[in-house]
């Protein structure tokens, strides 16, 4: 790889080590019974897609601490990929979302090979529970086998335990608070740090850091970049969520307001409407309203409020802080470029 910044190319070499990683995987799946085909094709096509941001992060959090180019470095990376092919299935089936990069998601792709199951949705559900364990699973097995030293794996090891702490700690508070009668912005973001911020920035790069030899600087001004950049993310999909076009984020539109999740767009929302907007939310947002088309009326409240340009102001701000964080660091020139690339193209883009 040349020291500059390819990002095609880096995705292409992770997508080989995925794609060859996950077909091992369902080989040896449908070798124990061939019944196991469909869970097996699950795991693939968890894999198939992905702008790969968090290997990305986690080589360069390497190439910062002083390293060059390594192939070992970069199956370790794509673990990060794993994580998340398996949060994904997990939060797909946790909101029973419908469509993932344009295709149905694992709990409904798998009805077809449960349908002379007694209760085939509830079957379902559970095989892609058990896909999505699997490929956590895989996300450890594949870092460990990477061929990278035992030395420098033991590195990281406290911060994979933390990584999946904090990632079901997000997701259990998501749960926690969807629904609420009075959404706020403070718990939505603690909701995005820990959801989604963290495990798709912060840690990533912390990870490549640890693996490389990192100093305590270095480690902290990972933490100082990768957190706010992390909710610039996170708040940038949440905008894309209600607000993008379906055709390119390959998801349905109305998903956060069907499952009344506790996103910053619908806090922010909730903290600048009035009484009248708010009964008006509290309508639209309860399950089984008479409103035919609930999603684009809850945008219209969104737009009149401008809670999204609230929303562009802090993924600004965040993107802003990184930056600086960035450049106090005083990173070799290939690492600073990439880092700063990269967020640009993670709070800036759509899909």
């Amino acid at each position: 790889m040349s020291e500059r910044w390819e990002p095609g190319a880096f995705k292409a070499r992770v997508d080989q080590v995925l794609h060859r990683f996950a077909a091992g995987e369902a080989d040896q799946l449908t070798a124990i019974d061939g019944s196991l085909g469909p869970v097996a094709d699950v795991v693939e096509t968890a894999v198939a897609d992905g702008k790969r941001l968090r290997a990305a992060f986690c080589y360069w959090g390497w190439r910062a601490a002083g390293q060059p180019d390594s192939d070992a470095l970069v199956r370790a990376a794509a673990s990060m990929e794993l994580v998340h092919a398996a949060a994904v299935v997990h939060d797909d089936l946790i909101d029973e979302s419908p469509l993932r990069h344009g295709r149905p998601t694992a709990h409904l792709a798998l009805l077809d090979a449960v349908r002379d199951h007694p209760e085939p949705a509830l079957a379902a559900r559970s095989l892609a529970m058990l896909a999505g364990d699997l490929l956590m699973s895989m996300a450890g097995q594949l870092f460990v086998t990477s061929g990278l030293p035992a030395a420098y794996l033991s590195r990281a090891r406290p911060l994979w335990a933390a990584l999946a702490r904090e990632l079901v700690a997000g997701e259990c508070l998501e749960i926690l608070h969807t629904g609420s009668a009075a959404p706020d912005t403070a718990t939505s973001l603690k909701v995005v740090r820990y959801k989604t911020a963290k495990y798709t920035v912060e840690q990533p790069l912390l990870i490549g850091a640890l693996l490389g030899g990192a100093g305590e600087r270095l480690r902290g001004g990972c933490s100082a970049y990768g957190l706010p950049l992390g909710e610039a993310f996170q708040l940038r999909d949440d905008l894309l969520g209600l607000f993008g076009d379906p055709e390119l984020t390959g998801k349905d539109g109305s998903d956060d307001v069907r499952g009344h999740r506790p996103t910053a767009l619908l806090a922010e929302t909730w903290r600048l409407a009035g009484e009248e907007d708010r009964t008006r939310l509290h309508t639209l947002l309860t399950p089984g309203t008479a409103e035919t088309d609930s999603a684009e009326a809850v945008r219209e409240v969104m737009r009149r409020l401008k809670a999204p340009d609230r929303i562009e102001d802090m993924i600004t701000a965040r993107v802003e802080e990184a930056l600086r964080a960035l450049d106090e660091l005083e990173l070799p020139g290939p690492a600073a470029t990439a880092l700063t690339g990269l967020a640009h193209s993670a709070a800036v883009r759509r899909s």
